[in-house]
């Protein structure tokens, strides 16, 4: 770790040590296990409980990594269980969706870390949340939700830096975003359909691809559109007999490759 990314570090621990004790909404990605690491590092491991909201959207993949980075933290875990599929304009997907639901899962957060003696509630959002389309973040903001990082001013590349410093599994890990961002605004969402993008992504994961998403279209969800890197467009080729199949067998009839490549929030460039 440079000696720069020390001090940012050193300033963000610093910042925590006022909470005295903190929860931690803590979904295994990037930027929230550099949080929990830092609350850990800043509060001592008693004094930090991680809250997991286990939702529709959340792969179950990501829940076992949570449960072990907690383990191997030191630090408790609870989980919050959410039905977003129940929440009020979750299934019509509009634009404020993440607004909508963002705005349940975190005072269900709020009210299971309450229950555990824990007051403040801190979430993992960074300076590059803030130049996309992030309604989510107004929920947090009115919910009184800490957002260390932020306030800290650190970037994605920051937080991966400071991660690898750290020795976090964590520090090269695919960006992830809750699965209902891969559909189109506008476009309902359902529990099978989320399982059919889950299913898809797994299997690119499990194909060696570093970053990727897979958007689907149609009411029926039977268009797949791929985004990878524009470096691994060739092995999503030398794969493409495999991945077709296997899209097919999720529920795709229909799969394609997007040549822009992998970039995030490219469902709200139509915004």
């Amino acid at each position: 770790m440079t000696k720069e990314m020390e001090v940012k570090y050193s300033d963000l621990c610093g910042r925590l040590k006022g909470a005295g004790s903190l929860a931690v909404a803590f979904s295994a990605g990037v930027d929230s296990t550099l949080l929990l690491r830092a609350a850990a590092d800043a509060l001592g491991s008693g004094n930090v409980l991680a809250v997991t909201a286990l939702s529709n959207s959340f792969p179950v993949r990501e829940n076992r990594e949570a449960e072990r980075f907690c383990r191997e933290l030191g630090v408790r875990r609870i989980t919050a269980e959410v039905d977003q599929l129940s929440i009020p304009g979750f299934r019509e997907n509009p634009p404020d969706r993440c607004y909508i639901c963002k705005k349940v899962l975190f005072t269900k957060m709020i009210e299971a870390a309450r229950e555990s003696g824990f007051e403040k509630l801190a979430e993992g959002s960074n300076m590059d949340d803030l130049s996309d389309y992030r309604p989510g973040l107004r929920a947090i903001a009115e919910l009184g939700v800490m957002s260390p990082l932020r306030e800290a001013g650190l970037t994605k590349a920051q937080i991966r830096e400071i991660s690898q410093g750290l020795g976090l599994p964590t520090w090269n890990k695919p960006s992830f975003a809750c699965l209902a961002t891969r559909f189109v605004y506008g476009e309902m969402v359902s529990d099978e359909k989320l399982r059919r993008v889950e299913n898809a992504e797994e299997l690119l994961r499990e194909l060696g691809f570093k970053q990727y998403r897979v958007r689907i279209h149609g009411n029926d969800g039977l268009l797949a559109r791929i985004e990878v890197m524009p470096s691994e467009f060739t092995r999503l080729m030398e794969n493409r007999a495999q991945i077709t199949g296997k899209f097919r067998e999720y529920g795709f009839d229909y799969i394609s490759m997007d040549l822009e490549g992998y970039r995030t929030g490219s469902m709200n460039e139509t915004l």
